[in-house]
């Protein structure tokens, strides 16, 4: 089977059920794809298949269906969020940041409302799926919102 990531394309060969999750981290090196919970509830190993949020811990590789995109991936794209949670201090020990980075950049490509309780309940909502168990989460969602903003008053338009 051929997979793509972040660019790159690879014949592989994994034996039935290995999880995207491994694949990534051991045959293209994508270390921000962190291995926690390996049951789907954490939200580390958030990767875009085709555009979308997954949990690479427990997507069989063989079900992927498009281009994989790690944090690795996202590095430019997401250099302004990226800068949002250091500025606002959404992250502490940076475990899950990569997850957490992916997840939003989804969200930030599909948009955020104008109105600002309404964007924070649409980040909250979205971000959902992804634990940190360091920050209390109202940085990480300031961040998501002030990147959305600062994005929306540069003109930028979502994909």
């Amino acid at each position: 089977m051929n997979i793509t990531v972040n660019g790159q394309t690879r014949d592989l060969s994994p034996a039935p059920g290995t999880v995207l999750a491994a694949v990534l981290r051991e045959r293209f090196g994508a270390t921000s794809v962190k291995l926690a919970c390996e049951r789907g509830e954490c939200g580390a190993c958030t990767v875009l298949v085709a555009g979308r949020p997954r949990l690479a811990c427990v997507t069989p590789v063989e079900l992927v269906d498009g281009e994989v995109t790690t944090a690795e991936g996202l590095a430019e794209e997401s250099a302004d969020l990226r800068a949002a949670f250091a500025d606002l201090g959404a992250f502490q020990c940076g475990f899950c940041t990569p997850g957490q980075v992916v997840n939003a950049t989804a969200l930030l490509r599909a948009g955020l409302p104008a109105d600002a309780e309404r964007a924070r309940a649409k980040a909250r909502a979205h971000m959902s799926g992804n634990i940190c168990r360091c920050t209390g989460y109202a940085a990480i969602i300031e961040a998501v919102c002030a990147t959305g903003r600062a994005r929306a008053e540069a003109g930028e338009e979502t994909r």
